[in-house]
């Protein structure tokens, strides 16, 4: 197949991760020819850029796309994609993100390109202006149009987009967000070399959570449900990986609640260092207010970690409460402190949800198992296509 997907930016991120995944796959393991089109990868998260070009793709970078909204710039955008379209000649396009989407599937309309959209989230979501959401909704339903299929990380994600009168069920299909199974069986350093490079033993009870210090990422309601966990359980430990413009205004409030010694801010690490930092935990937590399904989730499993998580979007179809873990109502404190305080008191619980969750979760998440889903759409897509 000749593919050409297209993303907004190159971070580091679980919808980028996955889509590097996608076509690295395609390239190396199924011989197609595909080429990746993504805008400047700016921001504090750090990029995928460097690996995509070691890993021999086709990486093409365009300056006019940018995630924030500017008629003028994305105008040109719009017309840019068109040129790099018209001269790759694919087959399918496949798009990912909201402004990559959007542009990207219009893009291929209008070149009379079959095309499949990923929604690794929804660009609609909680925390968002109304003006915003209400924007975001009403291009989703316009896009609808353009494309051929949606593929989700989630089957709550395809519920999302029904509910707000965007696609048919036929029109959907969910292929679990694929990633290097193998590194999270055997991380590249020890659990123990970890927990000493931060003065932790094998006393310290470690509650781990890996994001960005974003808004909606909810390091805040982990913040305020800490005096309570440490109150139950005073050799808890949280260990906090990832960066971001929330950092200072996390351990301003971590210190005034008198708990700065309980926290350990890691800053951000290679994606390939992220398995080590989970197997020196005992448990994974995830409080962000939105986000599809968290690659930490299945991440944390796959490494025999139990997982306290918010419910939201697509996180309930891997936190199965009381059998990998814990699902507590979102933006949730006490609840959020009960569940975590539970499992750091209970080691027998915390190997039981862990070890039920690796057994479940490691085969349907390899990379491998995803791109062939995937190609088995494009395959459908371009069939009824052609024959339409």
């Amino acid at each position: 197949m000749r593919t050409a997907h297209i993303i907004t930016r190159l971070i580091i991120g679980g919808a980028q991760e996955n889509t590097l995944f996608n076509v690295d796959d395609q390239h190396h393991i199924h011989g197609d020819e595909v080429c990746l089109i993504t805008g400047p990868g700016l921001g504090p998260e750090g990029t995928l850029e460097k690996r995509a070009i070691d890993r021999g793709l086709d990486l093409r970078l365009l300056p006019e796309m940018h995630r924030s909204l500017h008629p003028w710039r994305d105008y040109k955008c719009y017309r840019a994609l068109k040129t790099l379209l018209r001269e790759f000649k694919p087959d399918i396009v496949h798009t990912h993100s909201s402004k990559g989407g959007i542009l990207g599937r219009r893009a291929a309309f209008s070149l009379g390109l079959p095309s499949v959209h990923s929604i690794h989230g929804a660009s609609f979501h909680f925390g968002q202006p109304k003006i915003l959401f209400n924007a975001y909704r009403m291009a989703e339903r316009m896009a609808d149009k353009w494309c051929q299929h949606f593929i989700t990380v989630c089957d709550n994600m395809a519920t999302q987009y029904l509910d707000a009168g965007i696609g048919t069920p036929d029109k959907f299909t969910t292929a679990y967000s694929g990633m290097d199974v193998d590194k999270f069986l055997n991380p590249l350093r020890s659990r123990e070399q970890v927990r000493a490079e931060f003065g932790l033993t094998d006393q310290h009870v470690v509650v781990g959570k890996i994001a960005r210090l974003f808004n909606l990422k909810g390091h805040e309601y982990l913040i305020e449900a800490a005096p309570k966990i440490v109150e139950a359980v005073p050799t808890v430990r949280f260990l906090l990986v990832g960066d971001g413009i929330l950092k200072e205004q996390s351990q301003q409030r971590i210190a005034e609640l008198g708990l700065t010694e309980h926290f350990i801010f890691v800053g951000l690490v290679p994606p390939d260092e992220v398995s080590s930092y989970i197997h020196a935990m005992d448990m994974v937590v995830h409080t962000s207010v939105w986000e599809g399904l968290a690659r930490v989730l299945p991440q944390a499993l796959i490494c025999g970690k139990p997982i306290v998580s918010y419910d939201i979007d697509g996180a309930p179809e891997v936190c199965i409460d009381n059998e990998t873990g814990f699902l507590v109502p979102a933006r949730s404190i006490e609840e959020l402190a009960q569940a975590i305080a539970r499992l750091a008191s209970d080691g027998d619980l915390r190997k039981q949800f862990g070890e039920t969750g690796r057994a479940r979760f490691t085969q349907p998440f390899r990379h491998e198992v995803m791109t062939e889903q995937i190609r088995d759409v494009y395959r459908k897509v371009l069939d009824d296509y052609h024959s339409a």
